[in-house]
């Protein structure tokens, strides 16, 4: 899952980027509302948190922008004010789920896994495609009795794909939500990535395999396709 956060508190909002990372997600952190508009608009989130009280542009604006733009990601807005009046301009204006600062980060984590859900996020142990089994507790491929382990890009790659498995996906689209924005990956990473997948899914005897478009990206097929 890929998480933007958009907060000026820029202690906080790297704790909880870091605290995001720490449970695997992938995640993007900026500190004032005109760059978190720009990145909510083409980074492909699955979730953003927006911060209410942010100079030059508020989150009331970013939320009201995002909305009229038929932006439909799911947000939750952060803010130390806690008055009903401010909760229900933020809800009126198209957030899904408002948190007074402070707040606990496991209750944080608990929203933004419900929210998740309630847009449709796969939150589950597997993900299954064809003949094979993606563990998603403990990174691991499965086809029949054989398994292996994949290391945390390569399982965030393969669960881009299962979950997208008649998509072509670009270079520039994997990039974006496996590394985030703020990365130095080339197009050269992900191709050797996806030597290393098509290997492991050969390994556990897998008819699945990773097959590219010339300049377009990586789709998956197997022998019945």
């Amino acid at each position: 899952m890929k998480i933007l956060i958009i907060d000026d508190e820029v202690k906080l909002a790297d704790a909880i980027g870091e605290l995001f990372r720490q449970h695997k997600y992938v995640v993007d952190v900026v500190y004032d509302g005109e760059d978190g508009l720009y990145c909510a608009n083409n980074g492909d989130y699955d979730v953003v948190l927006l911060d209410v009280m942010m100079p030059n542009m508020d989150g009331f604006e970013v939320i009201k922008k995002l909305r009229e733009s038929k932006n439909a990601v799911p947000v939750i807005m952060l803010t130390a004010k806690d008055d009903l009046q401010s909760k229900v301009k933020g809800l009126d204006l198209g957030a899904d789920d408002y948190l007074p600062k402070p707040f606990a980060m496991e209750e944080l984590l608990a929203r933004v896994r419900a929210l998740a859900r309630r847009h449709g996020e796969m939150v589950v142990d597997t993900v299954c495609y064809r003949d094979v089994v993606l563990n998603t507790s403990n990174y691991t491929l499965h086809c029949g009795d054989k398994s292996v382990s994949l290391g945390a890009k390569e399982y965030n790659i393969l669960y881009f794909m299962l979950t997208n498995p008649k998509q072509v996906l670009s270079k520039d689209m994997i990039i974006s939500k496996v590394w985030g924005l703020d990365c130095d990956i080339t197009e050269n990473d992900v191709e050797a990535y996806m030597s290393f997948l098509r290997k492991k899914l050969s390994f556990v005897g897998s008819k699945l395999t990773i097959l590219s478009k010339r300049m377009l990206g990586y789709y998956l097929e197997t022998d019945r396709d």
